[in-house]
């Protein structure tokens, strides 16, 4: 008995010292990495960057009191990667499901491919940021690859490469499985004929304003291919490409939850069996009628045209979005200049605003969104404009609250002359009884 006293003490003393490190780190952080936005930072060895000729830095986040860490979600830095990892409310449910978060920036990697070398220096940095941060079980727990456009063929191949090691996938406003339309526009890396991801579920996103059918048309044709995966997807009704709501946040939080319980069991990863989960039919934006998602031997749709769900939960989840866009009309934003003048919007862009801004001398800066016509050039009265918030989305910035940010000096792009003076904003309106949710994305180039 005393022993057991004695052990369970000293866990308890463990866990107390923990805590209190992680707090002085936190703290001892504001000032050195991304004003606290994560606690221990390491570098990619092995890797350099062509971004900024140095290797790439690991930026760690886990919940301050955190006992053990049951998976690790990673993403390389492109954009909504940092919005999602920095959003408050999701942070809350990766603190209480035990995931840890690890930001990687500059990126590398984007096809994951494993003959560029990138696979070891990976792994080295788990390791030694295992070892900083006082959580060992760090360097052998489960992972969640994550990646946002360019970024988003990298978790199906960095699962197909680490199967026994990859909890689920996630792609965001990204790509299908083994598509050839990768999102940094180069050709795929080739699975081979036995490399698969069976067993591994895997939720691709795809924005309704950035919506384009040969992006979805490979996730089917790879369900078909490969029976035994189980791909998901979410239709991000009302949203962009730019841009990660609270609620889409939310979703991806309860697949990353329902993936723990599926999969991790006593420590160990089991394979999911598709046959147990449910079907829905893919979205089409703008359609009225739907067959009713169902378990898997009693869905009557066209399975051809299905995605695969964990229950009815998260299907039921996904068609609620679709219907609440149903019978809305649109509406657009656009962004204004001190004296009030509409910023030009270019239709063809990759960011369709773009403006230069130069922050006022305490480092700060303001910008402005209002209702427009379609074309964006002519401002409307269609809705209120006191119903747009600009929010922050990546880049050397802090989000000061009613449209006004500072510029973030200690932000880690600071360091990189690619990306010191882009910061990307975008302007969102919540849906009502007549509109859909509309956004608008703006990219500052500071001056």
């Amino acid at each position: 008995l005393s022993i057991s006293v004695r052990e369970t003490c000293s866990k308890n003393v463990k866990v107390r010292k923990r805590y209190i490190a992680s707090i002085l780190v936190f703290l001892a952080g504001i000032s050195c990495i991304g004003a606290a936005d994560f606690q221990w930072s390491a570098p990619a060895d092995g890797i350099v960057s062509t971004e900024n000729g140095a290797a790439p830095e690991g930026f760690l986040w886990i919940a301050p009191g955190t006992d053990k860490v049951n998976a690790l979600m990673f993403a390389f830095q492109n954009m909504n990667e940092e919005t999602l990892f920095k959003m408050e409310s999701f942070r809350e449910r990766m603190a209480s499901a035990g995931v840890a978060l690890l930001w990687i920036a500059p990126g590398f990697g984007q096809e994951w491919d494993v003959n560029q070398g990138i696979q070891e220096p990976f792994d080295n940095l788990i390791r030694t940021l295992a070892e900083k941060s006082g959580h060992p079980e760090l360097a052998t727990v489960p992972l969640i690859p994550f990646g946002h456009s360019a970024q988003a063929t990298m978790p199906w191949n960095f699962a197909a490469w680490n199967p026994n090691r990859t909890l689920c996938i996630i792609s965001y406003h990204g790509d299908a499985p083994r598509t050839n339309l990768c999102g940094y526009g180069r050709s795929n890396v080739e699975w081979g004929r036995t490399r698969n991801i069976d067993g591994i579920p895997g939720l691709m996103v795809e924005g309704e304003y950035e919506w384009w059918e040969a992006r979805i048309n490979p996730a089917l044709a790879f369900r078909m291919m490969y029976p035994e995966s189980c791909i998901s997807f979410l239709g991000d009704a009302g949203r962009g490409h730019f841009d990660l709501s609270e609620r889409t946040a939310s979703y991806l939080a309860r697949f990353i939850e329902k993936s723990l319980e599926k999969r991790l069991v006593n420590g160990k990863l089991v394979r999911i069996n598709p046959a147990d989960g449910w079907l829905a039919a893919r979205w089409h934006p703008g359609e009225t009628s739907r067959p009713a998602p169902a378990r898997q031997e009693k869905y009557t749709g066209c399975r051809h045209e299905a995605f695969w769900y964990f229950d009815v939960e998260m299907a039921s989840a996904a068609e609620a979005r679709y219907a609440e866009t149903e019978g809305k009309h649109k509406s657009w934003i656009g962004f204004v200049n001190p004296d009030r003048t509409l910023i030009k919007y270019n239709p063809q862009g990759h960011c369709k605003i773009v403006t230069k801004i130069t922050p006022d001398a305490d480092d700060t800066f303001r910008i402005d969104a209002v209702f427009t016509d379609s074309t964006r050039t002519v401002p409307s009265d269609m809705r209120d404009n006191s119903l747009i918030d600009v929010k922050y989305v990546s880049g050397p910035a802090i989000s000061l609250g009613n449209n006004r940010f500072r510029v973030d000096r200690n932000h880690p792009t600071w360091k990189n002359p690619r990306r010191r003076g882009s910061i990307t904003l975008c302007a969102e309106a919540p849906s009502d009884c007549r509109f859909k949710e509309t956004v608008q994305e703006i990219e500052i180039i500071l001056q």
